[in-house]
C-alpha cells in the first residue's frame, strides 16, 4: 500500500531494492563515437527512450559521473557514465554503489568487448575481466559479483592494431547496426530488473538476428 506521503505528493512509493546501471567509457569529444565508448551510447540511449511509465532525469554531476534515475515498479533505477576514464571507472562506481547501498546482484556494467563480433550481446555474472581495464578498476573497489552486459565491438585481427581500433570512431554501416542494438537493449531491459534475465537475453538476441542476415 503505498504510502500517505506518495498518495499526497503523487511522488512514487519505494519499497524494492535499487539497481544500478552503469555504462563504461571515457569522457571528451574525442571519444564520443568511438568503439570503446559504447556503453556510454547504451546509457544515453536509455535515458533518452526511458522505460514503459518511466522517464529518467537530465543527467547531472556525482560520483566522479553523470548520472540520472528514475523509479521503475517500486525500485529505483540509477545511470551512470563514469568521466573518470576507463581504467579508473571503480573510483565512480564504488562510492555511489556503497552512498545507494545497492547490492551486487543489482548493478549491470555495460561495456565493449573485443571478443565478441560487432552487435553479438553476452550477459553473465561475475567471473574475470578479459582484459578490460574498466572492469579491473571496478573489481578492485566492489568485488567481482556483479553483472557484465558484453557488446561486441569485433577485433582488429592483432594485438597491435587494438588500441587505435577501440579509440577509433564505428563506420556508416557499423553505426547503423549499433544504433540498432542501442535501442533494443534499452527496450527489453526493464525484463533484466524484472528478473528476467535469460529473457531478457533470449529476446535481446532474437531481435538483432536480422541485423546480422
Amino acid at each position: 500500500m503505498a504510502s500517505f506521503f506518495s498518495k499526497i505528493t503523487g511522488a512514487p512509493h519505494i519499497t524494492e531494492p535499487p539497481f544500478l546501471i552503469v555504462g563504461l567509457g571515457n569522457p571528451g569529444p574525442e571519444y564520443v563515437h568511438t568503439r570503446h565508448n559504447i556503453g556510454f551510447q547504451i546509457i544515453d540511449t536509455i535515458l533518452d527512450q526511458g522505460f514503459p511509465h518511466c522517464s529518467f532525469s537530465s543527467f547531472k554531476k556525482n560520483f566522479k559521473g553523470l548520472t540520472s534515475e528514475s523509479t521503475f515498479q517500486n525500485h529505483k533505477i540509477f545511470l551512470l557514465k563514469p568521466l573518470t576514464y576507463m581504467n579508473l571507472s571503480g573510483e565512480s562506481v564504488g562510492p555511489m554503489m556503497r552512498f545507494y547501498k545497492i547490492s551486487l546482484d543489482n548493478i549491470l556494467i555495460i561495456h565493449d568487448d573485443l571478443d565478441l563480433p560487432l552487435g553479438e550481446i553476452r550477459l553473465k555474472k561475475g567471473g574475470g575481466n578479459g582484459g578490460h581495464n574498466g572492469l579491473k578498476s571496478i573489481t578492485e573497489y566492489i568485488g567481482n559479483d556483479y553483472w557484465r552486459l558484453r557488446v561486441g565491438i569485433g577485433h582488429p585481427g592483432s594485438r597491435e592494431k587494438v588500441t587505435p581500433y577501440v579509440l577509433g570512431s564505428f563506420t556508416k554501416d557499423e553505426s547503423i547496426l549499433v544504433s540498432a542494438f542501442c535501442e533494443r537493449i534499452s527496450e527489453f531491459l526493464p525484463l533484466f530488473l524484472e528478473g528476467k534475465k535469460d529473457i531478457f537475453l533470449q529476446t535481446l538476441q532474437a531481435s538483432l538476428k536480422p541485423y546480422h542476415s
